[in-house]
């Protein structure tokens, strides 16, 4: 007998996710993962260390405030209100999380409806179109498209929003643009003049800004992450989204925030009290111990919000040289941990893999099981009409210990030795 109880409509085609079908390919421990976001460098001693004195006081161990614990909100309001110099009240301007994704999830169910357009700029981080969906909400899509430039390498800047373009997106129906800079998977860190040609549409249009900040910290020489809530007339209309996994390399921890004004917050904060109602209490008390340690010393090049950014430059550096080394062309990002790059130089012939699939998903299956090296393919970024454009693109990340890119480095030097 058939059973009748099937999927809620909200969820329809939903199923199909990347992390799921590329963790499990890359699961065998001699695969070099340079796949998912997962970093394998150690997160700074002090917050272990605080972590570990939060877990033997009792009251700790226990539910604390729903929207953030008391001592968290206000080391995040005394960070944010000296990046952002304007006052941040911890208790309504700022939602705890269940990660980055927590905060992408309250911001759309809290303030998207049915039919309502969300202009997502491609690529995207691959949860914002199935959230969108969920809430009803019709997904818009703009490429950010390639300014072609002579050389071996390529710069993340190099990928331009077009404004006529962009302009063209925004109507009466739109109630939301998603950004995200510093870009995944890009590395692009969008300028003061790029997000002004946004904020003007959005001012213009009546239209909410999520930002997706979760790589704010990780901005490399020469760029500067500049918050686009700080514009005139932006803080009002933006939700900002930032992530203690990216902040302190403790993904696991999955602990994020979003900050805004109260009229906006106040929906999110309703979501939240009906899905998760809270986020662990140590977590959150060792992040809140961590971030004072930080604020007291952001005028310190010591800082942590500082110096992991100058030891992945030189990771950066490394990665995209090794790329160099066998003819490829690396996109160099300006921020965050992730390299994309052109893969169509090597020629791969695919042709006897799965015919119904893009060429960057067999090509990395093809190079995880034939070279024992994972990455992850840049379609799964990219709503229907723009895979073709990105399907020779695939993204590797760097946010490594130096034996895991040694390792890789042994297996791109011997591309083209044949494999036993």
């Amino acid at each position: 007998m058939a059973f009748k109880h099937k999927n809620a409509k909200r969820i329809e085609g939903l199923d199909v996710n990347v992390w799921v079908e590329f963790t499990k390919v890359a699961a065998d421990p001699s695969i070099v993962n340079l796949g998912q976001g997962l970093p394998d460098i150690s997160p700074p001693s002090y917050v272990k260390e605080e972590l570990a004195k939060a877990a033997t006081v009792d009251r700790l161990n226990q539910y604390t405030r729903g929207f953030g614990h008391p001592l968290l909100v206000k080391a995040l309001s005394q960070v944010y209100e000296k990046v952002c110099g304007r006052k941040i009240d911890p208790y309504t301007d700022i939602l705890v999380t269940v990660g980055g994704y927590g905060s992408l999830f309250s911001a759309i169910q809290g303030l998207i409806e049915e039919g309502d357009e969300v202009i997502i700029i491609e690529p995207f981080f691959d949860c914002y179109q199935p959230m969108v969906k969920m809430a009803g909400g019709k997904p818009v899509f703009i490429p950010l498209r390639y300014k072609t430039v002579v050389g071996n390498s390529a710069s993340s800047a190099d990928w331009v929003l077009d404004p006529t373009e962009l302009a063209s997106k925004f109507n009466s129906r739109t109630k939301a643009i998603i950004l995200n800079t510093p870009h995944n998977p890009i590395g692009k860190v969008f300028t003061k003049e790029e997000l002004q040609v946004i904020a003007d549409l959005c001012i213009k249009h009546d239209t909410l800004c999520i930002s997706d900040e979760v790589y704010e910290w990780l901005v490399y020489k020469g760029n500067k992450h500049i918050k686009i809530a700080t514009l005139p007339g932006m803080w009002e209309r933006t939700i900002t989204i930032g992530s203690a996994g990216k902040t302190y390399s403790v993904t696991g921890w999955k602990l994020g925030w979003s900050i805004g004004p109260p009229h906006l917050i106040k929906h999110l904060q309703v979501v939240q009290q009906n899905t998760l109602y809270t986020c662990p209490t140590p977590l959150q008390e060792a992040l809140a111990q961590a971030l004072w340690i930080d604020f007291k010393r952001m005028d310190d090049p010591d800082c942590y919000f500082y110096s992991l950014s100058r030891e992945l430059e030189g990771k950066r550096n490394r990665m995209a040289q090794l790329l160099q080394e066998v003819g490829l062309k690396p996109v160099i990002p300006d921020g965050g941990y992730f390299m994309i790059v052109d893969v169509s130089a090597l020629n791969v012939d695919l042709s006897d893999m799965e015919a119904n699939q893009h060429y960057d998903y067999k090509f990395v299956k093809w190079m995880t099981k034939s070279k024992k090296l994972s990455a992850i393919p840049l379609t799964a970024f990219c709503g229907p009409d723009t895979k073709k454009q990105f399907e020779k693109y695939i993204r590797f990340c760097f946010i490594k210990q130096d034996s895991t890119l040694d390792a890789a480095e042994v297996i791109l030097k011997n591309w083209n030795k044949p494999t036993s």
